[in-house]
Parts: structure tokens; sequence; C-alpha cells
């Protein structure tokens, strides 16, 4: 199995400095360019922080393989002790839920969908109506008006015969979205936390699967939209990955050095080149020449 692509300083994290830092989402992301006809497209499997965007590492998953046997590879080399990961219902597999909570003392925040049916209908069968809301949060943007409220319910180690290993809280977040033209949706989303509810309130729990679901914005729409991804046509042997990897490089440090807008940072750097040698470490100080 491929080593996962880890990005130099990626741990440790040090949770308490930087709240966002403390939170990992696990996405798949497939990589449109690189199929041919007589290839599928290639997938990459990233451990990517919420809040400030920086993908820690990265491992190539094939079109027809079990992604999640590259969950404890990929994880692997980094020190997550502290921190909380997220994930989708496809990696909430019982021996890797364990070893991330023992081995690597870490957090977990599982969502859980409807292909997982069994402990969906479990956790919607929960007495939500008899718990009131405990945080709401409601935004604008793009012509679209969303509210979330969320609540939560202390469960045992093991839900209805489902056993989710470490789980503390049953988490249900309740959706309104409203497109402009459109007619209001509702949905309810449900997760699993092994954390417990002094360790995060609801507003914590909020906020961290809303990052969870803002990864896509945040790091592969500037991938695409700025870096062109989808649109490249590399694919010989390991030059998608890499190419991944140093689009990755250029986000995480653009977005650790306070960059809001990536695109137009990418672009004052292409009409002033002059401006990336502060960030490769590079002085431009006549005064030094020489010495």
């Amino acid at each position: 199995m491929d080593q996962p692509d880890v990005q130099a300083g990626a741990g440790p994290l040090q949770p308490g400095v930087d709240e966002s830092a403390a939170v990992i989402h696990v996405d798949r992301l497939g990589l449109k360019g690189s199929a041919r006809l007589t290839a599928t497209r290639r997938h990459l499997l990233s451990a990517v922080t919420h809040g400030t965007v920086v993908t820690l590492a990265q491992v190539e998953v094939g079109a027809k393989t079990n992604e999640t046997t590259h969950f404890r590879p990929l994880l692997a080399p980094l020190d997550l002790t502290g921190t909380v990961v997220t994930f989708d219902a496809l990696h909430s597999v019982k021996a890797n839920i364990s070893w991330l909570v023992e081995t690597k003392k870490a957090h977990y925040i599982a969502v859980i969908k409807t292909n997982q049916p069994t402990a969906h209908r479990q956790l919607a069968a929960l007495p939500w109506r008899d718990i009131p809301v405990q945080h709401t949060a409601s935004g604008t943007g793009h012509g679209r008006r969303e509210s979330r409220s969320i609540k939560t319910c202390g469960i045992a180690d093991e839900l209805g015969g489902i056993a989710f290993p470490h789980a503390r809280l049953a988490i249900r977040v309740h959706r309104r979205r409203k497109q402009t033209g459109t007619r209001e949706t509702r949905e309810s989303v449900y997760a699993v936390t092994s954390l417990d509810a002094h360790q995060a309130g609801p507003a914590d729990l909020a906020a961290a699967i809303r990052g969870h679901w803002g990864v896509e914005n945040s790091s592969h729409h500037i991938r695409d939209v700025t870096f062109a991804e989808d649109a490249s046509t590399v694919h010989a042997g390991t030059a998608p990955r890499a190419m991944a990897t140093l689009r990755n490089l250029a986000i995480g440090v653009l977005k650790t050095l306070g960059a809001d807008n990536i695109a137009k940072t990418t672009r004052a750097i292409r009409d002033e080149p002059q401006r990336a040698l502060p960030i490769l470490g590079i002085t431009n100080d006549p005064d030094t020449y020489g010495t």
C-alpha cells in the first residue's frame, strides 16, 4: 500500500492554540481530468483541517478499492492526540473508530447517513421531540438562506446493537434551506461523537459539523476554480497525485499566512513574482548579498 503524502510540519496539532486546527476532516476527492478511455479517474483520500484549510496528508485510492482500508494508513503518520476527526458514514467502521480513539488518542464525530440504515433508523428513533433545541445559527449567501439547529442526546457505548466504540453523544442537526425562487427544504442529519457534553457544547459540535460540510467549498472549490484541477489532463504515473500535493501545499501556505482570497493572492503573485520570495523564506535585501 502506498505511503500517504504528508505535508511538512503537519503534526502535532496543538488543541487550544487554534481551535479550528484541532478538527480534521477525512474526505475523498476524484481528479476528473486524470480519466482516460482506458482508465478511470484517480481518487485521493485526504485529511484536511477545518477553519484554516491545510491538507495534512493524502493517499491515492483505487476507483474499485474499499477506501476504508486506507483510513488508518492516511492518519497513522499524524499526531492526533486531542484532535477531533470528522468523517461520513462510509468510514464509521468499528475497528477504525476503536483505533482512532485508543491508539491515536483522538475524538471523532461520525456523520451517519441512510447508507447505514440500521444506525440511521436508531438515531432517528431517539426522543428528539422531548429535547429542546440547544443551539441555532443562520446565514445567507449565493442566493440562499439557511438556518441550522442542533440537539444532542447522551447514549450508551453501544446504540441498539450497532457498536459505536466510545460513543458518548448522539447529535441531530436540522437544516432549513431556501434558495431564491424555490420552496424551502428541510433535512435532519444525524451523527455520533466520542466527545462528552463537558468537552464540547452544542455550538462547538455544530461548528465542527458545519466545517465538515464546508471543506468542499474551502478546499475542493479552490483547487478546481483557482488551480483548474478538474481541467488538468495530467494522468501518467504518480503525476496527478503529485500535482494535487503541490496545489494543497500552495493553498495551505497561503491560508496559514492569512490569505482570505486565494484567487486574488495567486494573481498578485503571478503579476509580481517577487511576492513569492518571503513565502519561500527568501529575503530580497541587497545588504545580505556577498556576505
